[in-house]
């Protein structure tokens, strides 16, 4: 089905991103650099999640644009292949349907218009206790934030201005001892992030995190490689609310030990409004 959601490794490097931003810990000293905002570290991250979950609720009710580009390379760096997809993500039934609109500068095929509405047709009419499956997985793949505030140690290193916006600068790393419970919670210990956190809301602008310790996932065998790194911009929209802008992975993988994949992968969003209804929406 075409809701919005990535595969593989490529789906922990999409929630490693959007989740990034609101790396914390509970068990660190607590820093006392405060820059002249009287707030430390873990107070500006405190307000920082709170402002995430708001707006992580507010985004189920937005439609909006996004443009996929997959590159994939070989061992020298060079591009094997290259895909560019625009995709107009709807909500129906309060779950995001990627619809396709364009792939490679063509319009999609029969086959791939058929297999969209297939998908559409299918959401539309799913099931009671179909939907209430699809909202609790929603809600254990947010549950990774939960691993995210025990996971990390955070530092305030200054502040910036990014975009016309004041911003605090934080530098997150794995916390020692942390114990994994949640699902892509024992891949935490292998990263480390530098985030950019608006002082007038406490939305975040701006992760930068990198892979520093290769770790495995899925049931292939793939082996997510050191170095693998994530940039993730946001814009606000008004409100407090703050969307994704975009998302550069640059991913190294070996898969059963054997063949290494390198992804770069750049994911830009745009055109967001409001759903006018949450369960239906824009669907021609």
């Amino acid at each position: 089905m075409a809701i919005l959601a990535k595969s593989g490794i490529e789906t922990f490097l999409v929630l490693l991103a959007t989740s990034s931003a609101v790396f914390a810990q509970n068990n660190a000293p607590d820093q006392q650099q405060n820059h002249g905002s009287g707030l430390d570290a873990r107070q500006i991250v405190a307000l920082s999640i709170a402002a995430t979950e708001r707006s992580w609720q507010a985004r189920d009710h937005y439609i909006y644009m996004e443009r996929d580009q997959d590159q994939r390379l070989d061992s020298l760096g060079h591009v094997k292949s290259e895909t560019v997809e625009v995709n107009k993500v709807i909500v129906v039934h309060g779950a995001h349907f990627e619809r396709l609109i364009e792939r490679n500068g063509q319009h999609p095929s029969a086959a791939d218009q058929k297999k969209s509405g297939e998908d559409l047709d299918k959401l539309k009419h799913e099931s009671a206790d179909a939907q209430a499956a699809r909202l609790r997985k929603d809600q254990d793949n947010r549950a990774f934030l939960r691993d995210v505030l025990e996971a990390f140690d955070f530092r305030l290193i200054g502040e910036e201005v990014i975009d016309g916006r004041p911003t605090y600068v934080l530098q997150a790393t794995p916390h020692p001892g942390y114990h994994a419970h949640g699902k892509y919670g024992k891949f935490l210990s292998n990263v480390d992030g530098k985030l950019w956190i608006d002082k007038q809301d406490f939305g975040w602008i701006k992760v930068d995190g990198q892979v520093t310790q290769s770790f495995s996932i899925g049931l292939l065998i793939a082996r997510v490689q050191r170095g693998s790194h994530i940039i993730f911009e946001q814009m606000s929209i008004g409100d407090a609310v703050w969307v994704p802008k975009r998302l550069e992975l640059r991913a190294s993988a070996r898969i059963l030990f054997l063949k290494t994949l390198a992804i770069e992968r750049i994911l830009t969003y745009s055109e967001y409004r409001a759903s006018a209804d949450s369960s239906y929406s824009e669907t021609r």
